[in-house]
């Protein structure tokens, strides 16, 4: 890595009146990479990646809508909708097309129905499970009738407004929070994860960054149909990255695959959902390979 490279830089840009958060790891005069992180978890989850990957490309990092260090959503609804027009946003104002994604979970979702909306400004595309829920659990989900999906949100969202952000005594109880839910992180990778993960109370106790709201998922989606078109309308080269220890389907196996012009699926062994922290060599030698 260049030592004239500084360390990653703090930017807003503006999408739906939101001011949302993005880091720029610099070297601007490389082709643009864009690193999109997945559910509760912020743009600095990805550091240990773009330092990998920094001296080759233009590394750029988004907190999503209610994540990291981005503004919350008054109403406090995240759609699909406002993720994909953030990332559209953000490609647009920077200029970045024709862009290369590595994206995980959420952000995998939200990229590859971007790249089938805009497939022209999408040059690679590498995503971590982000096909989203199992053709099963789809199937399920849309089984049950639209007002029993809408009462159980609405329950929920009752809830979550009752609910406030858990508070830790220290970094330290927040840090033994985020091994115990990633058995795979090291304790490095745990520490680095939790103290860019939370901000400090007034009272001096430390919560979690993102939005409650966001643990509730919306009651509806556009059909499994329409999702799938997207991914036909796909064109550039798309690795497909799953952890074997992972609760997510194996996407060659359930059919989701089978929706793309080219793309790739690979299985990382002893990587659960997180595949990028679990074997971050491994996954860097992937995607590193696949994007040149």
């Amino acid at each position: 890595m260049p030592e004239n490279l500084p360390g990653p830089t703090s930017h807003t840009f503006f999408s739906q009146r939101l001011r949302l958060h993005f880091v720029d790891w610099g070297n601007t005069s490389a082709p643009p990479l864009l690193l999109v992180h997945g559910g509760r978890d912020h743009c600095r989850n990805w550091d240990a990646v773009a330092q990998a990957l920094r001296d080759q490309w233009h590394v750029i990092a988004p907190d999503l809508r209610g994540h990291g260090d981005s503004q919350w959503s008054t109403e406090g609804n995240y759609t699909m909708n406002g993720y994909i027009y953030d990332l559209a946003q953000l490609i647009h104002q920077q200029n970045l097309a024709p862009v290369t994604i590595l994206a995980h979970s959420l952000g995998g979702n939200i990229a590859l129905r971007y790249t089938g909306i805009y497939p022209d400004t999408v040059r690679r595309l590498v995503a971590i499970e982000g096909l989203g829920f199992s053709p099963k659990l789809m199937a399920e989900r849309a089984a049950r009738p639209l007002h029993t999906r809408l009462s159980t949100w609405i329950d929920e969202q009752r809830e979550l407004a009752a609910r406030k952000p858990r508070r830790y005594v220290s970094i330290e109880e927040a840090f033994a929070r985020m091994q115990e839910e990633n058995k795979h992180l090291s304790p490095e990778q745990a520490r680095h994860l939790t103290i860019h993960g939370v901000n400090q109370n007034e009272d001096g106790t430390y919560s979690w960054k993102f939005d409650n709201y966001m643990r509730s998922w919306a009651p509806y989606d556009v059909p499994a149909t329409d999702i799938q078109e997207l991914w036909s309308r796909i064109t550039c080269p798309t690795l497909l990255i799953h952890g074997t220890e992972s609760w997510a389907t194996d996407p060659s196996v359930d059919g989701r695959a089978a929706h793309f012009q080219n793309a790739k699926v690979v299985e990382v062994k002893k990587a659960g959902h997180w595949v990028h922290h679990d074997q971050l060599a491994i996954f860097l030698k992937l995607a590193g390979d696949f994007i040149e």
